[in-house]
């Protein structure tokens, strides 16, 4: 078991989504997280307002998989996040000791989904 952790761009999240129904990924958690990389001190529009400064708008996925939907889901929000540019994001995956479900208190592969 993997939890892959995005930092993508905000106005990247529907075509990221997309990407992942395809891949039959479709737990995932959504934050609107601030931030910088390489692009720092770069303005950038979001919803159409000038974004200045240290801190930009970004988007965080975390999203628990079992083994076999590791790739698929590394293609899907790639595949959906990259533009080409600086400040496309980042993919992080960190193993997973384990999984409960709270209703069923099933443990593991199948508290995943």
């Amino acid at each position: 078991m993997k939890l892959i952790i995005a930092i993508i761009q905000p106005y990247k999240l529907e075509e990221v989504k997309e990407e992942l129904y395809k891949a039959e990924v479709n737990l995932i958690t959504v934050s609107e997280v601030l931030g910088h990389g390489r692009q720092k001190g770069v303005t950038e529009v979001y919803r159409g307002h000038k974004e200045t400064g240290n801190l930009l708008r970004k988007i965080r996925l975390e999203i628990a998989v079992n083994d076999k939907f590791v790739e698929p889901t590394i293609k899907a929000i790639t595949k959906g996040a990259k533009t080409g540019e600086t400040g496309d994001g980042k993919i992080f995956i960190l193993s997973l000791e384990e999984c409960i479900r709270i209703r069923t208190e099933e443990r593991g592969t199948v508290a995943i989904g």
